[in-house]
């Protein structure tokens, strides 16, 4: 995925600061915006996923993908990259 800068973003050091923390206080508000979308949009998937593996006979989650979700959080995000996988996982199956 790439990411660019909005043009508020990349403003020049010397503005106004209070303008400047007002335009990323915005870049913010639309990331989160957009973060918000994707986990209401992951979270569905992830509950269909679960009611197709329940309705065929299967369990309800693989804790090997579950480790592979945890895996490329932690390497792409750190340490506290795999409490966020956690909770997203969570949130999708509810808790075990």
């Amino acid at each position: 995925m790439t990411t660019s800068l909005s043009p508020s973003a990349t403003a020049p050091p010397d503005a106004d600061p209070a303008a400047r923390i007002d335009a990323l206080r915005a870049e913010i508000d639309a990331c989160d915006a957009q973060i918000i979308e994707l986990v209401q949009r992951r979270l569905s998937v992830a509950q269909e996923i679960g009611a197709l593996r329940t309705a065929s006979g299967g369990m309800r989650l693989s804790l090997s993908r579950e480790q592979r979700v945890l895996s490329r959080f932690r390497t792409a995000l750190g340490p506290d990259g795999a409490a966020l996988g956690m909770m997203l996982l969570r949130q999708g199956r509810g808790r075990l």
